[in-house]
């Protein structure tokens, strides 16, 4: 059975905890990141098209600014995002299934060319996007004895800031990477961690279900 190990930030690290656990999976809980909202200020929505989501973190803390831009539609970078959207009172007209720049494109294809990110504060610029930080990530550190419940099991990588940190925990604390093995949200996600692990699995589209789905389909007896 494969033995999983989860590093986002609540409340999705409880959801995917559990997801996992329904999947017969094994999960450890060990948050690597802390969220919190960043104070901004909302442009004026007529110049916005759509606003693009590509973390639920831009609804979940994006505070009462959200309000003045309830008139625009979403396009979200997979279906996490899209729920979130929807449960802060937007309209979703795009629904990627990639990444954010695959999102971007399709989003432009529907007529949607002035794009708002609702971005966190350590964020990938996309060309022709503007974006405003709403929130911030900030990395948790842990010692080397948390580090070490990564060997002999897959780390899900949500992120490509996560990847890079619980590389730079790997590297750190001296672990073998050839004793780990990591499950990514895309490819990018996967490119952020590097080379080496154990396996690398990568979700078929953006979202928990085929992250783990991923683990499972191409898991092996050491996983």
């Amino acid at each position: 059975m494969t033995n999983l190990v989860v590093v986002r930030p609540e409340p999705g690290l409880s959801a995917t905890v559990a997801r996992a656990r329904a999947a017969g999976r094994e999960a450890i809980a060990m948050p690597l990141f802390a969220v919190a909202p960043v104070p901004w200020t909302c442009p004026s929505s007529t110049r916005i098209d759509a606003i693009l989501v590509t973390s639920a973190n831009a609804m979940r803390h994006g505070g009462i600014g959200l309000a003045t831009l309830r008139d625009r539609p979403v396009v979200a970078v997979g279906e996490a995002s899209a729920v979130a959207a929807r449960s802060a009172g937007f309209e979703v007209a795009v629904v990627g299934t990639h990444d954010a720049a695959s999102a971007v494109a399709l989003a432009r294809t529907r007529g949607f060319d002035r794009l708002l990110h609702l971005a966190g504060r350590d964020r990938v610029d996309l060309p022709g996007v503007d974006a405003i930080i709403v929130y911030a990530s900030d990395a948790i550190d842990i010692d080397a004895e948390a580090t070490a419940r990564f060997v002999d099991r897959t780390v899900l990588l949500h992120s490509p800031r996560a990847a890079r940190h619980v590389t730079a925990l790997v590297d750190r604390d001296g672990l073998d990477r050839r004793r780990i093995g990591i499950a990514a949200l895309s490819g990018a996600v996967a490119a952020a961690a590097g080379a080496r692990w154990r396996a690398v699995h990568v979700a078929a589209t953006p979202d928990d279900d085929a992250l783990i789905a991923a683990v499972i389909a191409t898991g092996s007896a050491r996983d």
